[in-house]
């Protein structure tokens, strides 16, 4: 979990890769309406996100139902959001990648074809968020290396 530019997409597939999980990003999953919508640079609103974190809990819940794990890179930004994730998969462990607000604006920037925008939309998110406890999620920094990131949190994951 984490806002636009944390590395989520990247990470989770590392991490899933690494664990021979699937992963699903969660972006795919959001409908026209809300790709239309960030796309002019208007962020979601809960309402826009409801059916799509319950979607997202649907696949954390097929994925159990057919003893497969499953990695989403997922924004999550709110306790209630992580909550409804949980919904599909109660033992989640989640990855919350946190850093600089000016880290996160340079990987916006040099990011090319996404439909997520501007400075405007970041400081949405930065603003939306709820930094989850040491109860939710295991928090790393985005400074490390994509690497030492993914080996650090398989570390914790097996620990559990």
């Amino acid at each position: 979990m984490g806002v636009s530019g944390s590395g989520k997409s990247f990470i989770g597939r590392k991490v899933a890769q690494a664990i021979s999980a699937d992963f699903i990003d969660a972006d795919d999953h959001h409908s026209p309406t809300s790709i239309a919508k960030m796309a002019r640079g208007e962020p979601l609103n809960d309402g826009d996100r409801e059916g799509w974190l319950a979607t997202l809990s649907d696949f954390y819940r097929e994925h159990h139902r057919q003893g497969r794990s499953l990695v989403i890179g997922c924004s999550a930004l709110k306790r209630r959001y992580r909550d409804t994730l949980r919904g599909g998969a109660p033992g989640l462990q989640i990855l919350s990648l946190q850093g600089s607000r000016e880290l996160l604006l340079a990987r916006l920037h040099a990011r090319k074809g996404h439909f997520f925008h501007g400075d405007h939309m970041l400081n949405s998110q930065l603003q939306d968020l709820e930094p989850p406890g040491v109860d939710e999620a295991f928090c790393l920094d985005i400074s490390h290396s994509p690497q030492a990131i993914v080996e650090i949190f398989i570390r914790h994951l097996r620990s559990r």
